[in-house]
Protein backbone atom coordinates (compact mmCIF):
# COMPACT_ATOMS: atom_id res chain seq x y z
CA UNK A 1 0.00 0.00 0.00
CA UNK A 2 1.64 3.13 -0.72
CA UNK A 3 -0.70 5.32 0.75
CA UNK A 4 0.29 5.73 4.53
CA UNK A 5 3.45 4.37 3.61
CA UNK A 6 5.50 7.45 4.40
CA UNK A 7 3.45 8.37 7.58
CA UNK A 8 4.15 12.00 9.85
CA UNK A 9 2.44 10.70 13.21
CA UNK A 10 2.16 14.35 14.85
CA UNK A 11 1.47 15.07 18.83
CA UNK A 12 0.25 18.67 18.05
CA UNK A 13 -0.16 20.57 15.24
CA UNK A 14 -2.45 23.76 13.60
CA UNK A 15 -3.46 22.28 10.64
CA UNK A 16 -2.24 18.82 8.71
CA UNK A 17 -3.01 20.94 5.66
CA UNK A 18 -1.05 23.37 6.09
CA UNK A 19 2.08 21.24 7.45
CA UNK A 20 1.56 18.82 4.05
CA UNK A 21 1.50 21.65 1.94
CA UNK A 22 4.86 22.79 4.06
CA UNK A 23 6.65 19.36 2.83
CA UNK A 24 5.37 20.51 -0.48
CA UNK A 25 7.03 23.64 -1.02
CA UNK A 26 10.24 22.49 0.53
CA UNK A 27 10.74 19.50 -2.43
CA UNK A 28 8.62 16.53 -3.83
CA UNK A 29 7.15 14.27 -0.66
CA UNK A 30 6.64 10.26 -1.55
CA UNK A 31 3.21 10.12 -3.42
CA UNK A 32 0.78 8.91 -0.72
CA UNK A 33 2.38 11.07 2.45
CA UNK A 34 -0.09 10.89 5.25
CA UNK A 35 0.30 13.90 7.67
CA UNK A 36 -2.00 12.84 10.70
CA UNK A 37 -2.54 14.46 14.47
CA UNK A 38 -5.34 13.93 17.13
CA UNK A 39 -4.79 17.45 18.29
CA UNK A 40 -5.04 20.21 15.33
CA UNK A 41 -5.70 23.39 16.58
CA UNK A 42 -6.76 25.19 13.58
CA UNK A 43 -8.45 22.86 11.41
CA UNK A 44 -10.46 24.17 8.14
CA UNK A 45 -13.38 23.05 6.11
CA UNK A 46 -14.96 24.13 3.14
CA UNK A 47 -15.21 27.96 2.66
CA UNK A 48 -12.27 28.23 5.78
CA UNK A 49 -15.11 27.29 8.07
CA UNK A 50 -13.71 25.94 11.55
CA UNK A 51 -13.16 22.60 11.88
CA UNK A 52 -14.08 21.57 15.52
CA UNK A 53 -12.32 18.46 16.50
CA UNK A 54 -11.72 17.46 20.50
CA UNK A 55 -8.33 16.23 21.17
CA UNK A 56 -7.73 12.41 20.98
CA UNK A 57 -11.13 11.46 19.81
CA UNK A 58 -11.42 12.02 15.83
CA UNK A 59 -9.18 11.62 13.07
CA UNK A 60 -7.31 14.39 11.20
CA UNK A 61 -5.38 13.91 8.33
CA UNK A 62 -4.03 15.05 5.05
CA UNK A 63 -2.96 13.14 2.17
CA UNK A 64 -0.32 13.92 -0.44
CA UNK A 65 -1.30 12.87 -4.40
CA UNK A 66 0.41 13.66 -7.83
CA UNK A 67 -2.84 13.17 -10.29
CA UNK A 68 -1.12 15.06 -12.72
CA UNK A 69 -2.91 12.85 -15.38
CA UNK A 70 -6.23 14.90 -14.78
CA UNK A 71 -6.58 17.81 -16.25
CA UNK A 72 -8.10 20.96 -14.46
CA UNK A 73 -11.71 20.48 -16.03
CA UNK A 74 -11.86 16.89 -14.86
CA UNK A 75 -11.01 17.93 -11.43
CA UNK A 76 -14.10 17.19 -9.33
CA UNK A 77 -13.53 13.38 -10.20
CA UNK A 78 -10.73 14.11 -7.67
CA UNK A 79 -13.18 14.86 -5.32
CA UNK A 80 -15.48 12.20 -6.05
CA UNK A 81 -13.09 9.77 -5.42
CA UNK A 82 -11.65 10.93 -1.88
CA UNK A 83 -15.38 11.19 -0.93
CA UNK A 84 -16.50 7.86 -1.48
CA UNK A 85 -12.97 6.85 -0.28
CA UNK A 86 -14.19 8.03 3.22
CA UNK A 87 -17.98 7.48 2.79
CA UNK A 88 -16.78 3.67 1.97
CA UNK A 89 -14.91 3.64 5.79
CA UNK A 90 -17.74 5.24 7.18
CA UNK A 91 -20.33 2.74 5.62
CA UNK A 92 -18.10 -0.09 7.03
CA UNK A 93 -19.10 1.25 10.88
CA UNK A 94 -22.79 2.38 9.86
CA UNK A 95 -23.93 0.68 6.99
CA UNK A 96 -27.30 2.76 7.03
CA UNK A 97 -27.98 6.35 6.11
CA UNK A 98 -24.17 7.10 5.05
CA UNK A 99 -24.55 9.65 2.79
CA UNK A 100 -22.02 12.35 0.56
CA UNK A 101 -23.61 15.79 1.11
CA UNK A 102 -22.05 18.19 -1.64
CA UNK A 103 -19.58 18.29 -2.31
CA UNK A 104 -17.95 16.16 -0.34
CA UNK A 105 -19.29 16.56 3.27
CA UNK A 106 -20.20 12.83 5.01
CA UNK A 107 -23.33 12.93 6.36
CA UNK A 108 -24.86 9.99 8.94
CA UNK A 109 -29.09 11.09 7.88
CA UNK A 110 -29.12 14.79 8.43
CA UNK A 111 -25.72 14.66 10.25
CA UNK A 112 -22.36 15.48 9.43
CA UNK A 113 -19.72 13.47 9.96
CA UNK A 114 -16.99 14.07 7.95
CA UNK A 115 -15.48 16.67 6.31
CA UNK A 116 -13.05 16.99 3.30
CA UNK A 117 -11.02 20.00 2.03
CA UNK A 118 -9.11 19.86 -1.26
CA UNK A 119 -5.89 22.38 -2.23
CA UNK A 120 -4.52 21.35 -5.33
CA UNK A 121 -1.80 23.04 -7.11
CA UNK A 122 -1.80 23.31 -10.97
CA UNK A 123 0.89 23.27 -13.43
CA UNK A 124 -0.20 24.69 -17.51
CA UNK A 125 -3.84 22.53 -17.76
CA UNK A 126 -3.16 20.09 -15.33
CA UNK A 127 -3.38 19.43 -11.48
CA UNK A 128 0.46 18.77 -10.21
CA UNK A 129 -0.15 18.17 -6.55
CA UNK A 130 -3.12 18.07 -4.23
CA UNK A 131 -3.54 17.54 -0.64
CA UNK A 132 -6.86 16.09 0.48
CA UNK A 133 -7.30 17.16 4.20
CA UNK A 134 -9.98 14.83 5.67
CA UNK A 135 -11.65 15.09 9.25
CA UNK A 136 -13.95 12.23 10.89
CA UNK A 137 -15.97 12.69 14.27
CA UNK A 138 -15.11 9.50 15.95
CA UNK A 139 -15.29 9.78 19.48
CA UNK A 140 -16.60 12.85 20.05
CA UNK A 141 -19.77 12.89 21.99
CA UNK A 142 -20.40 16.75 22.63
CA UNK A 143 -19.80 19.85 20.31
CA UNK A 144 -19.63 23.41 20.69
CA UNK A 145 -20.91 23.99 17.00
CA UNK A 146 -24.22 24.44 15.68
CA UNK A 147 -25.84 23.47 12.69
CA UNK A 148 -24.95 21.51 10.23
CA UNK A 149 -25.54 19.01 13.09
CA UNK A 150 -22.33 16.98 14.01
CA UNK A 151 -22.66 13.62 14.87
CA UNK A 152 -19.91 10.81 15.23
CA UNK A 153 -19.18 7.09 15.28
CA UNK A 154 -19.56 6.90 18.99
CA UNK A 155 -22.60 9.15 19.23
CA UNK A 156 -24.17 6.55 16.16
CA UNK A 157 -22.90 3.35 17.40
CA UNK A 158 -22.91 3.62 21.48
CA UNK A 159 -19.39 2.24 21.00
CA UNK A 160 -15.65 3.06 21.18
CA UNK A 161 -13.34 3.37 18.04
CA UNK A 162 -10.07 2.36 17.29
CA UNK A 163 -8.62 5.12 15.79
CA UNK A 164 -5.48 3.51 15.07
CA UNK A 165 -7.35 0.59 13.63
CA UNK A 166 -9.51 3.07 11.36
CA UNK A 167 -6.71 4.91 9.91
CA UNK A 168 -5.25 2.55 8.74
CA UNK A 169 -8.65 1.23 6.97
CA UNK A 170 -9.04 4.94 5.52
CA UNK A 171 -5.60 4.92 3.70
CA UNK A 172 -6.68 1.61 2.23
CA UNK A 173 -10.12 2.92 1.17
CA UNK A 174 -8.55 6.15 -0.25
CA UNK A 175 -5.84 4.04 -2.42
CA UNK A 176 -8.63 1.79 -3.14
CA UNK A 177 -10.46 4.85 -4.92
CA UNK A 178 -7.19 6.58 -6.25
CA UNK A 179 -6.17 3.60 -8.51
CA UNK A 180 -9.40 3.93 -9.87
CA UNK A 181 -9.17 7.75 -10.59
CA UNK A 182 -5.64 6.72 -12.51
CA UNK A 183 -6.87 3.92 -14.39
CA UNK A 184 -9.36 6.00 -15.70
CA UNK A 185 -12.56 4.86 -13.91
CA UNK A 186 -13.99 8.28 -14.13
CA UNK A 187 -17.79 6.98 -15.47
CA UNK A 188 -17.85 4.22 -12.19
CA UNK A 189 -16.58 6.85 -9.99
CA UNK A 190 -19.18 9.44 -10.97
CA UNK A 191 -21.94 6.72 -11.65
CA UNK A 192 -21.03 6.01 -7.46
CA UNK A 193 -21.18 9.37 -6.36
CA UNK A 194 -24.55 9.51 -7.79
CA UNK A 195 -25.90 6.56 -5.97
CA UNK A 196 -24.37 7.54 -2.58
CA UNK A 197 -25.47 11.56 -3.01
CA UNK A 198 -27.21 13.04 -0.21
CA UNK A 199 -30.96 14.11 -1.30
CA UNK A 200 -30.13 12.95 -4.91
CA UNK A 201 -33.31 12.60 -6.64
CA UNK A 202 -35.54 13.64 -4.07
CA UNK A 203 -37.42 16.73 -3.62
CA UNK A 204 -35.92 19.48 -1.03
CA UNK A 205 -35.88 23.13 -0.03
CA UNK A 206 -32.76 25.15 -0.94
CA UNK A 207 -31.97 28.81 -0.39
CA UNK A 208 -29.85 31.05 -2.88
CA UNK A 209 -27.30 33.41 -2.33
CA UNK A 210 -29.93 36.24 -2.29
CA UNK A 211 -31.80 34.74 0.12
CA UNK A 212 -34.77 33.41 -2.07
CA UNK A 213 -36.32 29.59 -1.17
CA UNK A 214 -37.26 27.09 -3.70
CA UNK A 215 -37.86 23.55 -3.90
CA UNK A 216 -36.30 21.44 -6.36
CA UNK A 217 -34.53 17.98 -7.40
CA UNK A 218 -31.44 16.84 -7.46
CA UNK A 219 -30.50 15.45 -10.64
CA UNK A 220 -27.06 14.92 -10.90
CA UNK A 221 -23.86 17.20 -11.48
CA UNK A 222 -22.52 18.77 -14.37
CA UNK A 223 -18.64 18.37 -15.61
CA UNK A 224 -17.33 21.03 -13.94
CA UNK A 225 -18.45 19.71 -10.25
CA UNK A 226 -21.73 22.16 -10.35
CA UNK A 227 -24.94 20.77 -8.54
CA UNK A 228 -27.73 20.13 -11.09
CA UNK A 229 -30.94 20.79 -9.52
CA UNK A 230 -34.75 20.55 -11.51
CA UNK A 231 -36.79 23.31 -10.32
CA UNK A 232 -40.14 22.97 -12.61
CA UNK A 233 -39.80 22.24 -15.51
CA UNK A 234 -36.16 24.12 -16.13
CA UNK A 235 -32.69 22.22 -14.74
CA UNK A 236 -30.04 24.82 -13.12
CA UNK A 237 -26.52 24.46 -12.14
CA UNK A 238 -25.18 25.66 -8.73
CA UNK A 239 -21.52 26.72 -7.69
CA UNK A 240 -20.70 25.69 -4.31
CA UNK A 241 -21.32 29.57 -2.54
CA UNK A 242 -24.51 29.81 -4.83
CA UNK A 243 -26.77 27.56 -2.71
CA UNK A 244 -27.44 25.96 0.63
CA UNK A 245 -29.30 23.05 1.66
CA UNK A 246 -32.30 23.47 4.09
Amino acid sequence: MFIGQVFYDLPEVTSTNAYALSLLSQGRPAEGTVVSTFCQTAGRGQQGNHWESEPGKNIALSVLLYPDFLELRQQFFLNMAISLAVCDLVADCLPEGVRIKWPNDIYVGDRKIAGILIQNTTSNKNISATVAGIGININQTQFLTKPPNPTSLRLETGLDHNLHELIAQLCLRLEQRFLLLREGQNRLLHMQYLANLYRFDTPARFQRDNGTLFEGLITGIDESGRLRIRIGQREESFDLKTIRFL
